[in-house]
């Protein structure tokens, strides 16, 4: 396993994160794909044994399992002082006034709620998971402040919005001396590439840590563009959302991936990875593993070095995009 400082931060993490999002309850998520507690903990105790040390979740997943599922799993098998936890909070957690959003009395609820679940002090990266429209940000700035200053959080981070949302918070933590979002959740891959336009050239100059989530667009970039369905593709509606629309130079993307792996005789998933890893500012990318198998492959990427003629290759057909994922 290779480490690296997340963002300006002296924190040391894995430059693979296992996102924690497919595992928790069907019963109380709308994904019928995550995995159970019996079947999350062996994923979760081989991504420790293979040295990744970053694992990200957040309290909407299955409205809090997952994080109650990777709390009570990491008491289990690891060090706390070793390991780097990262939740979200912003997603509506029950219906009626107040049950999501980045008010004050939200952040500062959720927090510890979040924290109850994980069964920890602490969580080292507290992200916003989203952007609030009907919250000022002052206001989510001050709040995120009091959590770092309370010490339920070492860092703060952003997830899924505009760049200029992004600066304005940079902004305004900087006005009033509070704390700094120290990375952004993104969503980029190689048939997403939207964010290099504005957002990594920011987080370049800020020296914002980049931890990308869909790597693999939900698979996508891993198999045949005609290949069988997975249970996955056949029922995730936000997956579905998020691509196909551009279908012919989607593909022509994937075929390149094909194309590049077979050169270097590795699975696909570890092209689109080197992919990121190669790209600047990215720290991390958040890898959802439900499968050990999928954990193996994905570490397995940190041998693979493309060229710049590679780059470019895999690069070359991409179109724009409609954004997604802001909401």
């Amino acid at each position: 396993m290779e480490y690296t400082k997340l963002g300006s931060t002296g924190m040391d993490v894995s430059r693979i994160c296992l996102g924690c999002m497919g595992f928790g309850d069907k019963s109380r998520w709308i994904h019928q794909w995550v995995l159970n507690e019996e079947d999350s903990r062996p994923v979760i105790k081989k991504a420790l044994e293979l040295g990744i040390n970053f694992f990200d979740t957040a309290n909407v997943y299955s409205l809090g399992a997952s994080e109650e599922i990777l709390g009570r799993a990491l008491r289990d098998f690891a060090n706390r002082d070793e390991i780097v936890i990262a939740t979200k909070v912003h997603g509506t957690m029950r219906e009626g006034p107040n049950g999501g959003g980045l008010s004050r009395k939200a952040i500062l609820s959720e927090i510890d709620q979040s924290l109850k679940r994980l069964g920890t002090d602490y969580v080292d990266l507290y992200q916003i998971h989203r952007w609030d429209d009907h919250t000022p940000i002052e206001e989510t700035m001050e709040a995120l402040h009091d959590v770092v200053r309370a010490g339920k959080a070492r860092y703060i981070g952003a997830s899924a919005m505009w760049a200029w949302q992004f600066q304005r918070a940079l902004h305004v933590a900087e006005k009033h001396g509070w704390t700094r979002f120290v990375s952004m959740q993104d969503h980029l891959n190689l048939i997403y590439r939207e964010e290099e336009r504005e957002m990594l050239p920011l987080c370049r100059a800020e020296n914002i840590g980049v931890i990308p989530y869909s790597p693999l667009a939900s698979g996508r970039l891993t198999r045949d563009w005609n290949s069988e369905s997975t249970l996955r593709s056949e029922t995730d509606r936000i997956a579905k959302s998020k691509y196909g629309a551009t279908e012919g130079t989607d593909r022509q993307v994937i075929e390149r991936v094909a194309d590049i792996a077979q050169r270097h005789e590795v699975p696909r998933a570890h092209i689109a990875l080197a992919w990121l890893l190669q790209k600047q500012p990215v720290t991390a990318p958040i890898v959802g593993a439900t499968k050990i198998s999928h954990l193996e492959v994905a570490v397995g990427a940190l041998s693979v070095t493309l060229t710049p003629e590679e780059v470019a290759y895999l690069e070359e057909p991409y179109m724009p995009h409609s954004i997604v994922g802001h909401q």
